[in-house]
């Protein structure tokens, strides 16, 4: 991991809100409007990472598990 050349500080408000120095999130490679995941990494350091998405992960997994048309056969069964 690059690290990030300028340090800023910034203030945690009131509503535990921090804004992220856009060069740490430039070389961090998240963008506004991601999801993270934060979590302690000891006394006076959290750790961002970006989420995963559970459902990109495992879209299409299971293709070919299934006999060609079993799925629609079942989904008809529902009405």
């Amino acid at each position: 991991m690059e690290k990030v050349k300028k340090q800023r500080s910034t203030r945690i408000s009131e509503k535990h809100q921090v804004t992220i120095p856009i060069d740490a999130m430039r070389i961090a490679g998240l963008e506004a409007g991601e999801r993270v995941v934060a979590r302690a990494d000891g006394p006076g350091r959290v750790v961002l990472e970006r989420e995963e998405d559970v459902l990109e992960i495992f879209s299409g997994s299971l293709t070919g598990v299934f006999d060609h048309g079993i799925l629609e056969e079942l989904r008809n069964e529902w009405d």
